[in-house]
């Protein structure tokens, strides 16, 4: 007996875009590599680089030294940020784009594109801080679990063998 499907858009389709969380820490590129393992190709992704003037929360491309004081320097930081994950995210098979968003904190800012553009999943790296430092310095990745409705996928950075 052969399945057929119904009618209507397909589940990636119907979820909209994976949105990935991208601040330009290696972290991040690990996060996209091994979505790209573990998700179907061709997939529309919006690779997002959440900024807030006067905090400089990602990495810059290519070591750029910013004034943090001059917002559009961090916003044209962001927008190389995010255009950077793009291109990992096309090299990992998606279908991307790059996006920015001034938020605080990221996880706000993740959550709003979520539902903006009707995602049924987000992508973030966890840095698995521990100890006080990390619980008082909460976890962007954590709060993104517990603030979107969705599907979250957290990727761990390899253990060093």
């Amino acid at each position: 007996m052969e399945a057929t499907s119904a009618p209507g858009p397909s589940p990636c389709e119907a979820a909209g875009p994976v949105i990935f969380a991208y601040d330009g820490s290696d972290l991040a590129g690990y996060a996209i590599e091994q979505a790209g393992v573990q998700l179907a190709p061709g997939r529309e992704a919006l690779v997002v680089c959440v900024w807030q003037p006067a905090d400089v929360s990602f990495k810059p491309v290519e070591g750029r030294h910013l004034h943090a004081a001059a917002a559009n320097e961090v916003a044209e930081a962001a927008k190389e940020t995010a255009a950077h994950g793009a291109d990992l995210a096309a090299q990992a098979g998606f279908d991307a784009r790059p996006l920015t968003v001034e938020a605080a904190p990221t996880w706000k800012g993740l959550v709003k594109v979520a539902g903006e553009h009707k995602c049924g999943l987000i992508v973030i790296g966890s840095h698995q801080r521990s100890g006080l430092v990390g619980h008082l310095a909460g976890s962007v990745a954590a709060a993104t679990v517990s603030h979107f409705e969705s599907s979250v996928l957290v990727i761990h950075k390899p253990h060093a063998s």
